[in-house]
């Protein structure tokens, strides 16, 4: 039987080298931090420089990287100057995602493919990407997708978003399943409302109040409610036996 390993240690990401997408603000700035905090070399990737910038002055072992997640051509270039900045990745964290508002037979005729674009078909390509180098190297890795609540449960005016987080879910077991011989885990979690950039203004309305008094906890998450799922998905101590695998954290809301 292995030995106990005390919390600090199993914890410990040191050595690790972490890509974070969506990372100028909202949840992946913070997992960013997290992952800093805790030993690894993160490199911040986004679109809005000045913020990737803030968020790097705030740490040294996070660096900057500005990305369009869309352009499909930049992507291999992208990993190259990550791997620049932080040596060979370890771990890739696929946060970047949008969110869309709006039934069906209202919505705007490019939208379902923009939302498409961003939340499900920049996962594929990333994870693609990021499993090639890591079996040309014959080293291990990690995959951490942002899903969602509605990965499970679709509501009336969210279908676009709901369609593409339950993508990312079979996603995941997908890459899971192929690439667990090459040692290369990939787990997802599942938010449900978080306060964010992105949510803050639908909490607050009228119905967003109404949606919170619904949750079993009686309250939205906080980004740091992420935080330990984050780790325990990032550390190849903590799940290293975990593949294919989905948290939820959403308060109880799925239950209700």
């Amino acid at each position: 039987m292995a030995d106990v390993i005390a919390a600090k240690d199993l914890f410990d990401l040191t050595g690790q080298a972490a890509l974070v997408t969506g990372a100028s603000s909202g949840l992946g700035n913070r997992f960013a931090r997290v992952l800093a905090a805790h030993g690894a070399t993160v490199v911040a990737a986004a679109r809005r420089g000045d913020r990737l910038a803030s968020l790097a002055a705030s740490d040294p072992r996070i660096h900057p990287l500005v990305l369009d997640v869309t352009d499909r051509a930049s992507l291999g270039a992208a990993l190259d100057a990550a791997e620049g900045l932080a040596g060979p990745l370890t771990l890739l964290v696929n946060n970047a995602g949008v969110a869309s508002g709006g039934r069906i037979v209202d919505a705007a005729a490019d939208e379902f493919r923009r939302v498409q674009d961003i939340n499900v078909d920049a996962v594929w390509h990333l994870a693609q990407i990021f499993a090639q180098r890591c079996i040309a190297r014959g080293s291990q890795g990690a995959v951490i997708n942002i899903a969602s609540m509605v990965s499970y449960k679709v509501g009336l005016s969210s279908a676009a978003y709901a369609v593409s987080k339950a993508a990312v879910l079979q996603m995941t077991k997908a890459m899971a399943l192929e690439w667990a011989r090459h040692g290369i885990r990939v787990n997802a979690i599942a938010p449900g409302f978080i306060h964010s950039e992105m949510t803050d203004g639908y909490l607050a309305s009228p119905a967003g109040q109404d949606m919170i008094r619904r949750v079993p906890q009686r309250r939205a998450g906080d980004p740091a409610d992420l935080d330990g799922a984050m780790l325990l998905l990032a550390s190849p101590r903590a799940s290293g036996f975990m593949t294919g695998s989905s948290i939820l954290v959403d308060g109880g809301q799925l239950l209700s």
